[in-house]
C-alpha cells in the first residue's frame, strides 16, 4: 500500500476510536455498496456489515490495508474520480512544509557539519544514518494548523529524511509531533533538526532517545542551512 492517499486513509481508520464507522465513512465518500465491497474482498457483505456495526472485532492493518486498497482499484474502474478530488485536499501545504530530495546520500556526520548543529540525541547513530533529502518545517503552524493525517507529507518522497524544525521554543512539541507521527502514518525520520535553539529540553531528548532517532540543534539561519544543503547538491 506504498500509495500517499492509501496510507492517509488506513492510517485514520486504524486510528480511530470507532474503526467501525470510520470503514463505512470511507467506503461511502467513494460510493461503494457493501456488496461490491465484499465481491472484490472476497469475504461475505454480512462481514462488512459486522465490522462497520462494531459487532466485529476491529480489523487489523492488514485488514484494513486490502479494504482501502479495494477502494481505490473500484474508484480506479470508475476514472479515479473520488481520488483526484481527495488528492486536491492533500495537497501539499507549501506554507508548512519545505521539502527538498536529494540526488545522492549524504551520511549524519557530513549533515550535521554543513549545519554547524550539535548532536544532543543518539550521536553514535550518525555514522550510520543515511539522508536522501529533508523538510524544513514550521513548528508553529504544524501544532495549530495541521491535522495528525496530514503529518505524512512532512517525509516527502521518503522518510529516511531530516526534519528541520524551525519557530523552536524547548524542541518537545516538534518531538511530540514527531512520535504522535509514526502512529498515524508508520514513519519516523532519519534525523530530527531543532534550529534557533542551543539547549534543548530533556524531554524531547528522551523522546528521540526511545525513537532512536539523532536529535540535532543548531543556531545558524535558515538561510545559511539551505546554501549549504545546496552546494552539497553540486
Amino acid at each position: 500500500m506504498a500509495d500517499q492517499l492509501a496510507t492517509i486513509i488506513a492510517g485514520e481508520i486504524a486510528l480511530s476510536k470507532d474503526p467501525g464507522s470510520s470503514m463505512k465513512k470511507w467506503r461511502e465518500i467513494f460510493g461503494v455498496s457493501q456488496t461490491e465491497l465484499a465481491e472484490v474482498l472476497k469475504i461475505s457483505s454480512s462481514t462488512i456489515s459486522d465490522y462497520e456495526g462494531g459487532r466485529r472485532k476491529s480489523p487489523g492493518i492488514g485488514v484494513v490495508a486490502r479494504l482501502v486498497d479495494s477502494l481505490l482499484d473500484i474508484d480506479k474502474n470508475r476514472g479515479n474520480k473520488v481520488k483526484k478530488q481527495l488528492e486536491k485536499n492533500f495537497a501539499p501545504r507549501t506554507d508548512v512544509f519545505d521539502i527538498a530530495e536529494f540526488s545522492r546520500a549524504i551520511d549524519g556526520r557530513k549533515f550535521a557539519e554543513l549545519l554547524g548543529a550539535e548532536c544532543v540525541a543518539n550521536p553514535g547513530r550518525l555514522k550510520d544514518t543515511m539522508i536522501y533529502g529533508y523538510s524544513i518545517i514550521d513548528s508553529l503552524k504544524v501544532i495549530i494548523d495541521v491535522p495528525v493525517h496530514e503529518y505524512i507529507k512532512m517525509y516527502g518522497k521518503t522518510p529516511e529524511r531530516a526534519l528541520i524544525f524551525m519557530q523552536v521554543g524547548s524542541g518537545r512539541s516538534p518531538m511530540i509531533a514527531v512520535k504522535v507521527g509514526r502512529f498515524s502514518t508508520e514513519m519516523r525520520p532519519a534525523l530530527v533538526v531543532l534550529h534557533g535553539i542551543d539547549k534543548v529540553d530533556p524531554i524531547a531528548q528522551k523522546i528521540a532517545e526511545s525513537e532512536k532517532i539523532p536529535l540535532l540543534i543548531t543556531t545558524r539561519t535558515i538561510e545559511e542551512i539551505k546554501k549549504a544543503l545546496k552546494e552539497f547538491e553540486t
